[in-house]
Parts: structure tokens; sequence; C-alpha cells
């Protein structure tokens, strides 16, 4: 009986014990410790809130309808793009791009790209209200919306003079989650990425869109980079 006893008390004793990392139970001798949780620096936020660009889409107050033709979908526009107040508008199609659902996010996309091409002048006036729009399309960190942004980003420092210095003071806010992604690019070795073809590589979108803030941000624009992405060298200084 006492035998049985000390067996027992061998078994409670070489029995592990589950315990989180850091704590004070995954100090003790027969503890296994499960591994943190991960950050999750990568995941995709989900869209849970409704854009203001799918509301007003919805309600019919957008100038803009589909049309088709023989090469595929494009805009309608039911004024003259030029004539459009732009402060009004422009945050409205930005907000837009987070939209990946047919027809919003097609919509937005084209309809942010048709104003970058004939905004001119107008366009730099209007940066500041786009910042949050940006920063929360970033902010999804989901795969297509961030190509989709950064293509937008690269054409709106080349749509007006100033606008690429208009950027500078908002890089805190733009450039953090390009500081993650960076270095997502796919190695496939001897393989083909079809990808980079269709220009949806994220970790190349990226490298593209910090030359094109440098190439047009003014002399401040590198230090302000290398500030917020470390591991960015500069196009022009080498």
């Amino acid at each position: 009986m006492p035998q049985n006893k000390m067996t027992d008390k061998a078994k409670e004793n070489n029995k592990s014990l589950t315990a989180d990392a850091f704590s004070v139970k995954s100090r003790l001798k027969n503890s296994v410790v499960t591994p943190p949780p991960a950050a999750g620096a990568f995941k995709a936020n989900p869209l849970v809130k409704q854009t203001s660009f799918r509301k007003f889409y919805n309600r019919g107050d957008l100038p803009i309808a589909l049309e088709h033709d023989t090469k595929g979908n494009k805009i309608a526009w039911k004024v003259e793009i030029e004539k459009l107040d732009y402060h009004h508008y422009l945050p409205m199609f930005f907000d837009g791009l987070r939209e990946t659902k047919h027809p919003y996010g097609f919509f937005a996309r084209q309809g942010v790209h048709d104003m970058l091409e004939h905004g001119g002048n107008k366009i730099t006036s209007v940066i500041p209200q786009l910042i949050i729009p940006i920063k929360k399309a970033l902010e999804l960190r989901e795969a297509k919306v961030l190509c989709t942004t950064l293509k937008v980003l690269q054409h709106l420092v080349v749509s007006a003079d100033l606008v690429g210095e208009a950027l500078v003071p908002y890089y805190r806010q733009i450039l953090p989650v390009l500081n993650i992604f960076i270095s997502m690019n796919c190695n496939l070795g001897d393989g083909i990425d079809y990808g980079q073809q269709r220009r949806e590589n994220v970790g190349t979108l990226i490298q593209e869109t910090l030359e094109a803030f440098e190439t047009y941000g003014g002399q401040d624009a590198f230090i302000n980079i290398k500030y917020m992405v470390p591991t960015y060298e500069s196009c022009r200084l080498n």
C-alpha cells in the first residue's frame, strides 16, 4: 500500500504542467511552456464600417455610371471631371479604395485615377483631406487593397506639381504599414511570379512607391522616409 502511494506521487510529480510564456508557472520544473500568440502584423483586418463612398453610391449621389464597351467596363461621368468639387469628391473616392466588392471597388479605383489625371493644381490643396482615407486603406492590411492604394499613391505624387512635397509631413501616418510589408517579396527561384507581371507584388510596389516619394518629395523626403522605413536605401544618392 505505501508503495502504491509512492508510485502515484511520482506520477503526479512527472505530470507536465501547461503554462503561458513568461508567467510564474513557466519557471516550474515540469512545466511545458506554450509559445506566445502571433502578433498578427500581417493579418488582414476586416472592413467593419461602411465607407462613405458606398453610402453615397447607393443613394445615387455620385455623378458616375457604368459604361460597357469593347475594351471592358469604364466610368461614364455625368459631368466634366474638371468641373467637379475636388474637396468634396476626391476624399470620398479615396475612402472607397477600401472596397473590394463590385461595383464599389471598381468605381472608386477608376474614379480616383480619372480625377488625378484631370485634377491638375486642384489636387495639392486637397492633400490633407486624403491622409485619413489613405491611412484607413493601408491599415486594412489586405493584399488587394494594399496593391490598389500603392498604385494610387504612385499616381498621386506625379498628378500635379508640389504634391510629392505636400505629402512629406504625413509620412508618419502613411509609412508604418509600408515598413511592415516592404519585405513581402515572393522568392520563387527559377519560377515565374505572375503577380509581379500584374503588379500585384506588395513588396515591389512598396519599393516603387517609396522611390516615387523620394524622387518627387524634395530634399527632405529621403531622411523622413529613412526614419520611418530604416531598410530603405536611396534611389538617388546611390
